[in-house]
């Protein structure tokens, strides 16, 4: 009975903690626009119900929803049912006349399916009147690829234009809008579109806060197989150029082109993982890979503004003895000394310079890194920068005071040295009791 009730407890503090780890991105993706792609693939699979409440999730919380889904297994299966075989050349899928007419019935059992779901309202709601809108339409203008290469692919598209008007209105009116990968032209003809190049323009002509691509593959890894948790654009380039899988390539190229044209953040995002939409938005490290035109997680100078995620990630170190006690008035007096490495909006690691101008040295102190952050070289990545702060001073030498990482500063260049060292205005606020030892290295 106790452990039960004690098992009870953990599960509620679990949820307690990660309700307070969502909230601010809650508050943050209100009133945004979010356009969010899904592959054909999804619709077959028994976790796409969930998949779709959590989207109605997002409406529900004032997330202004744009659905695009993909449709190429479905055209795949109607083809099969026919006897015909697909033809591709280059990814792009031949759409003749029998092909067109396959690609109109997937549209429509895909949005028919969707349209259902979502219609179900927000599953476990306290309240029976939690209904989701949502509206379909001919938003997407298109124009024929015509021949390339002397090859004719018929029916295949792309996009010439996005109705952001009529879009909007409706996302203003709290509807989800559901697109299939098919656009008009002024003529009357129909065209077979792929369903990423849609989510881009989309994204695009309607200035997304963000594009998150529900994929098929299992995600992006550098060269020593090691996920890849955010890029910049110039990093996704450099990805994209040594990508084999021919998808990804697809993923990268459309993200790159989103962000160059006024999309904040691409997220990729795996299919596979139950839940991963709510993962990836609500927590700060999410499940996938971010792309983005702004550093996720980057180093600044620190503000007063800091103060607060200073103190909340030093006092654990500083009751541990680690470091020095160090109050919330003089961390103001001295927050310009500080650089703080700020992830998603939390400070995740810190580190203060007292240059010491006249004698040619400085101190480095307060290096310190979330506990939930360790283990990513961000320690390393603050001592560099440190050390590039204090060339940029011309300071010839940084010297560090330690009672507990002695090792961790003489694996990185720091010697041993005496007290007599240390500019005399230091020495004179040593302090004994604490009996912190030496360390200096030469830039």
């Amino acid at each position: 009975m106790v452990m039960s009730y004690l098992n009870d407890l953990e599960k509620t503090q679990q949820f307690v903690a990660w309700f307070r780890e969502a909230s601010p991105y809650i508050h943050a993706h209100r009133g945004r626009t979010f356009v969010i792609s899904i592959a054909g693939e999804a619709l077959e699979t028994p976790q796409f119900p969930y998949l779709i409440h959590d989207i109605a999730l997002l409406s529900s919380l004032g997330i202004r929803v744009v659905l695009i889904c993909g449709i190429r297994v479905q055209i795949e299966h109607e083809l099969e049912r026919r006897g015909i075989e697909s033809r591709y050349v280059d990814g792009i899928r031949i759409t003749d006349e029998t092909a067109l007419s396959c690609v109109k019935a997937a549209c429509g059992e895909v949005i028919s399916t969707v349209e259902s779901l979502l219609s179900m309202g927000l599953t476990n709601s306290p309240t029976i009147e939690m209904f989701i809108n949502t509206a379909t339409g001919n938003f997407i203008v298109a124009r024929p690829m015509g021949i390339r290469d002397g090859i004719d692919y018929c029916y295949s598209g792309e996009v010439r234009r996005v109705n952001v008007a009529a879009m909007t209105k409706r996302l203003d009116e709290g509807c989800i809008v559901l697109i299939a990968p098919v656009g008009y032209s002024p003529t009357g003809e129909v065209f077979n579109l792929l369903a990423e190049d849609v989510a881009a323009e989309v994204a695009i002509a309607l200035k997304a806060h963000k594009w998150v691509c529900v994929s098929e593959t299992k995600g992006l890894y550098d060269q020593q197989n090691r996920f890849i948790q955010q890029l910049t654009l110039l990093e996704a380039q450099q990805v994209m150029n040594r990508e084999a899988d021919v998808s990804l390539r697809q993923q990268l190229t459309n993200a790159i082109r989103a962000c160059q044209r006024g999309v904040q953040r691409v997220h990729l995002i795996p299919r596979q993982v139950e839940g991963s939409l709510l993962l990836e938005l609500f927590s700060r490290d999410g499940i996938g890979t971010l792309i983005s035109t702004d550093p996720f997680e980057h180093i600044r100078r620190a503000k007063i503004e800091d103060i607060g995620g200073l103190l909340a990630l030093l006092e654990p170190l500083e009751e541990s003895g680690i470091l020095v006690r160090r109050s919330r008035e003089k961390l103001e007096m001295e927050i310009d000394q500080f650089l703080v490495q700020e992830r998603d909006g939390m400070i995740v690691a810190c580190a203060a310079l007292y240059p010491f101008v006249n004698e040619d040295m400085a101190e480095l102190a307060c290096l310190a890194v979330h506990e939930e952050y360790r283990g990513n070289n961000r320690g390393d990545i603050m001592l560099n920068y440190i050390e590039r702060e204090a060339r940029r001073l011309q300071i010839g030498r940084v010297f560090v005071l330690t009672t507990y990482t002695a090792d961790w500063f003489r694996e990185r260049g720091f010697q041993p040295a005496n007290l007599d060292v240390l500019p005399m205005q230091r020495r004179a606020l040593y302090n004994y009791k604490r009996n912190s030892k030496v360390f200096i290295k030469s830039l």
